[in-house]
């Protein structure tokens, strides 16, 4: 029997929004325009409240959250050969997005606290000549984002933040989002705001905006978006952006809309199950768990920890022996993709001897999903079943801590 009934147990869709989709569903009127438009469509109302929720000017709501990375490559500038920096810490779609414009990703090593390395990101940028940077809150490690910004600032380097596991987190008071020239947010099904799929943009740039929404596919349609830059940037570029198709549907923001007032109840409960199973693990000498600066206000939605001292062969008794017993551990050490977890050796066109550093650190990085709702007595089960598998490896001896 498992320990709980479903780690990966998504956030489950309030009534509100299952009576919003029941009416739309009745309306017919589920593509994101109309040429006769009586009320503000449910994609646009969802772009006008994200965009205050992060404080931004513009949001633009799109199908995936790698939509919207693609996007705010392509309108930031990036073509094919072009360099692009990104941390080695990221999943699939972050590398993918980059692949999608035809560019070459530039990978920079990560801390043991799973944040990029800025030591080696200015090296890197300096060294590849890249101009922008796809920085990854990867599972909700965010860093110090004050000294990043600035670095970007004077070296001339365009800052888009994939935040897909950030939602509801904060660098300073500042939601993540709100620090570089866009930020992209995933309505994943495992994420904060659960739609089952879908994404949003968002940015203060007029020219960005401009051009997501008209390669999103508005049909010219675009003032009934939900936030628009001004007529004259519309002007420019409306000629100028060829009609991608990847703007979000009006079913899968009708599914949004009432989840966003959520949030913060739902990072609150994540965080308290967070802690609780994070401290016990911290406590035994196997494990390693990165550390959270003050300035963070975390949104963790999953738990991040290492066993340094193990090998291969360890790694993977540890994480069967958790399965077994109903924690799906997923580890970051596989010798080929597995599931939701990724490293530098998988990605195409990624050259992962550049980060040996991260690399290292991911063959014992494993992961588990924290669902809302755990019990005090759910999260000290979770943890009794890692610290069992751990201990059963014969790592006696092995130094807790930094790797």
């Amino acid at each position: 029997m498992g320990v709980v009934a479903d780690l990966g147990r998504p956030p489950e869709i309030p009534q509100e929004a299952l009576a919003d989709m029941q009416a739309l569903l009745a309306s017919g009127r589920l593509h994101r325009y109309a040429e006769n438009p009586l009320h503000p469509t449910p994609v646009a109302q969802l772009e006008r409240a994200f965009a205050a929720l992060i404080g931004r000017a513009y949001a633009v709501a799109l199908n995936s959250c790698g939509s919207a990375m693609f996007m705010a490559l392509k309108a930031a500038g990036v073509r094919p050969g072009d360099p692009v920096l990104m941390n080695a810490f990221t999943l699939g779609p972050v590398p993918g997005a980059v692949d999608h414009i035809g560019a070459r990703p530039v990978l920079v090593e990560i801390t043991e606290d799973l944040t990029i390395d800025l030591d080696d990101l200015r090296a890197k940028a300096r060294s590849s000549g890249a101009r922008h940077l796809l920085l990854s809150h990867m599972r909700g490690h965010i860093c110090d984002m004050n000294a990043l910004a600035a670095f970007c600032t004077a070296e001339g380097i365009a800052l888009i933040e994939d935040c897909a596991h950030t939602l509801g987190a904060f660098w300073a008071g500042r939601p993540t989002g709100s620090f570089g020239l866009a930020g992209c947010f995933s309505f994943q099904s495992a994420k904060h705001i659960n739609t089952g799929e879908g994404g949003i943009l968002v940015t203060d740039d007029p020219d960005l905006a401009a051009q997501a929404i008209l390669h999103s596919g508005s049909y010219m349609l675009y003032t009934q978006n939900g936030t628009v830059p001004p007529a004259e940037v519309m002007d420019h570029w409306k000629t100028r952006c060829a009609n991608y198709s990847l703007r979000m549907s009006n079913l899968v923001a009708a599914l949004a809309l009432p989840q966003l007032p959520l949030v913060p109840a739902r990072v609150a409960d994540w965080n308290a199950s967070h802690d609780r199973i994070a401290a016990r693990l911290a406590a035994h000498q196997a494990f390693a768990l990165p550390r959270r600066p003050q300035a963070e206000a975390y949104a963790q939605s999953s738990l991040q920890f290492r066993l340094p001292g193990a090998d291969g062969a360890q790694m993977a008794r540890f994480v069967a022996a958790s399965r077994g017993a109903g924690v799906m551990v997923k580890w970051f050490g596989t010798e080929l993709p597995e599931g939701y977890t990724s490293s530098p050796p998988h990605w195409i066109g990624a050259d992962a001897s550049l980060v040996p550093r991260a690399c290292a650190i991911q063959a014992t990085l494993c992961d588990i999903r924290i669902p809302l709702g755990l019990s005090a007595h759910d999260c000290d089960n979770i943890a009794d079943t890692l610290l069992k598998a751990a201990s059963a490896l014969d790592m006696e001896g092995t130094p807790h801590g930094r790797a």
